[in-house]
């Protein structure tokens, strides 16, 4: 039998001040009072569009805290594309694409990612994290096995937890590792699925997308791509891992997805594959079939920011370059940026979360906005600040804030050290 609560017991049990995870929230408000912090570096308001530079509360930084990275946010191109699909469909769907039907920019959408993509076809939803969350909810079932980076997002994590299949995580970018767990584990489970990112928000490096392939093909899984910082960024035309690791075969990638959020100057995100993958998740994936479809000017953003990519190849050439500039820069000055390589995520390392608010606050008195990534979103030794790069920055911009970076750290560091 249940034991009774008592009443005070009762009574606590609705305060909301008692959630074991709002007391982890108050502890990290009470660390930002006790640090000093004139601005806590979450929540605040920005005004005007977030490009290379922001404002805040009325004064303009360099901005590294946005994922605009092909600066197609505020493209005129983009812009008008938005207002006239406003004046033709209306600022919502007002219901499910399968209640109401699909507008034919929503359409147009999904074919254009499935041709940068090259694949058969996609489908797009509402929020990039539901795409991920009801894209493995609904596909795993208890009877199956999944097997994912350890640094794999929040989203996939939750889809994994709700479609009941055992859950392994293989050691960040460690294939031999996962190898091992796979001949370990796969033979007593129906279905497989592998997941790895194109880009990892985090440390801004990326798996070897061959090796995952042939690991995949190997022990009879499926394999997933989250392309959600790698899409419109890396490959020689910004078209992502595909066209980074010169994939022949997109179909050797069961399941590729994205988001529109970033390179796309969206919101919203994507699954693209073959013909019966898209035709299976229209007819029973929860998020699209009880979920508003994506708002016409938001596709109709998204469908133009795929268009300029294909037309503007220059942009991802050039993020690529002044992302290049970013971390080289910041490796000649001894600074600790991980293992980042090849995309416009780089960390600064800072060893704890004390040295990583401090520097993201004396980078702001600087001018320079980068937030800082905490624990328990990291590590704690793993610490850091985290800057986006974005083909707007200038070399200007980017040269003053790694010499600001390097001032505030004090010395120049070995990368087996951390910023001090």
């Amino acid at each position: 039998m249940t034991p009774k609560c008592d009443t005070k017991a009762l009574e606590d049990s609705v305060r909301f001040e008692t959630l074991p995870s709002f007391k982890e929230i108050q502890k990290q408000l009470d660390f930002f009072k006790s640090s000093n912090i004139t601005q806590i570096p979450f929540h605040f308001v920005v005004d005007g569009i977030s490009t290379n530079t922001c404002v805040i509360n009325g004064r303009e930084y360099i901005n590294y805290a946005s994922y605009n990275y092909l600066g197609l946010s505020g493209h005129p191109t983009v812009e008008k594309c938005a207002i006239e699909a406003i004046k033709k469909y209306g600022t919502s769907c007002s219901a499910s694409r399968i209640v109401c039907g699909s507008k034919p920019v929503h359409i147009e959408l999904e074919k254009a990612l499935a041709e940068l993509v090259g694949v058969w076809g996609s489908i797009v939803f509402a929020a990039g994290y539901l795409t991920n969350e009801t894209m493995v909810g609904n596909l795993m079932t208890g009877e199956d096995v999944i097997f994912y980076d350890e640094l794999a997002h929040r989203s996939f994590l939750t889809g994994s937890i709700e479609s009941g299949a055992r859950r392994v995580p293989f050691p960040h970018n460690n294939f031999d590792a996962l190898e091992k767990l796979m001949s370990r584990h796969r033979g007593n489970h129906v279905r497989a699925l592998v997941f790895a990112e194109g880009a990892y928000s985090m440390d801004g490096d990326i798996p070897d997308l061959h090796r995952l392939i042939a690991i995949k093909k190997k022990h009879s899984a499926w394999l997933m791509i989250d392309e959600a910082h790698s899409m419109g960024v890396i490959g020689e035309t910004g078209r992502g891992i595909g066209e980074y690791h010169h994939l022949k075969n997109k179909g050797d990638v069961d399941i590729w997805m994205g988001t529109l959020s970033k390179s796309f100057a969206a919101c919203g995100g994507y699954i693209a594959g073959s013909e019966t993958l898209i035709t299976y998740l229209r007819n029973s994936s929860p998020g699209y079939i009880y979920s508003a479809g994506l708002p016409p000017p938001v596709a109709a953003a998204a469908l133009a920011a795929c268009q300029v990519l294909i037309q503007e190849p220059e942009r991802p050439r050039c993020l690529q370059a002044r992302a290049a500039l970013f971390l080289k820069l910041c490796q000649e000055k001894g600074l600790n940026t991980g293992t980042s390589h090849d995309t416009p995520i780089v960390p600064i390392i800072t060893g704890n979360s004390s040295k990583a608010l401090q520097l993201s606050q004396d980078l702001l008195e600087k001018g320079i906005c980068a937030m800082p990534i905490m624990y328990p979103a990291v590590p704690e030794k793993a610490a850091r600040v985290r800057f986006f790069i974005s083909s707007l920055h200038t070399e200007e911009q980017i040269r003053y804030t790694v010499d600001i970076v390097e001032k505030i750290c004090g010395t120049t560091l070995s990368k087996e050290n951390q910023c001090q």
